[in-house]
């Protein structure tokens, strides 16, 4: 379980803000998309490389790691700013986001930078990497924590069922999947699309213990985490009900902000909401 000491909630409240304020620059500088997606998961990241997650950023191919795979690879400025903050590389490097020739790109591509498991944004692959790293983890006997960031919209996939399925029968109990439940995909409300819910009933049937957490509760979503591997014996499903757009009152639940860059002007706004927070 994590040591949720107030020092600690301190830092994952700070770690989120940060990501947020560097994921509005980044959306800004490259005209890049988005921006609501990777403002939608900023508390389970904080929380995950703050508060769960056993990782070294001096050694980050330690074969015994936790690894984190960022599924909905649309929000990489997220993912990156993190791994930034967290010391895998150094932050003057968030300044050349999706420009040419940079290898930080609007999805994350093998080797872009340290502290990256996987080439992801086609979305539906996140699940089953990170379940082939789970089984390989008990293979060979380490004490390896996979953690796969999933949006709702991708669990239209087929392939994350079939990963599931997997999954829940071999019981790796090593894996955590946490859907970013923000209740929007690229075209509409993700309930509207597809008949999504019962979402955690979904997850249930396919033989995964499920918790259901505030996702903007950095409390919350460490303590969930941290329950891996879960006591019932099974593969752990996090449902984490999350505001598109959180953090930035303009953006939040309006998904005109998947797509939308702000301009200067909404920059300043939502960095001064940020400033605040």
């Amino acid at each position: 379980m994590a040591d949720l000491t107030d020092q600690t909630l301190a830092d994952m409240r700070a770690a989120a803000r940060n990501i947020r304020r560097q994921a509005v620059m980044m959306s800004h500088r490259a005209r890049a998309a988005h921006l609501g997606s990777a403002l939608s998961c900023a508390d389970i990241l904080a929380a995950a490389y703050w508060g769960v997650l056993r990782i070294d950023p001096e050694t980050p191919t330690d074969p015994d790691r936790d690894r984190f795979i960022l599924s909905k690879g649309h929000a990489a400025s997220a993912l990156f700013a993190a791994l930034a903050l967290r010391g895998f590389f150094p932050q003057e490097a968030l300044g050349a986001y999706a420009s040419p020739g940079c290898a930080l790109e609007e999805h994350p591509t093998p080797k872009s930078a340290p502290g990256v498991e996987a080439a992801t944004g086609s979305l539906g692959h996140g699940l089953p990497i990170g379940a082939g790293m789970a089984l390989a983890g008990r293979i060979a006997k380490r004490p390896t924590r996979v953690f796969v960031l999933m949006s709702d919209g991708e669990q239209n996939e087929g392939s994350v069922w079939e990963a599931a399925m997997f999954v829940g029968g071999q019981k790796l109990t090593n894996l955590c999947a946490v859907i970013d439940f923000n209740r929007w995909q690229a075209t509409g409300r993700s309930c509207e699309v597809l008949a999504l819910e019962p979402l955690a009933d979904k997850w249930r049937a396919f033989g995964w213990s499920v918790l259901e957490v505030d996702g903007h509760d950095v409390g919350a979503l460490a303590r969930a985490m941290s329950g891996l591997p879960d006591p019932s014996g099974k593969p752990l499903a996090i449902v984490a009900h999350t505001v598109k757009g959180k953090g930035v009152s303009f953006m939040e639940d309006d998904n005109n902000w998947h797509y939308r860059i702000p301009n200067e002007d909404e920059l300043a706004r939502a960095l001064a909401e940020l400033e605040g927070a």
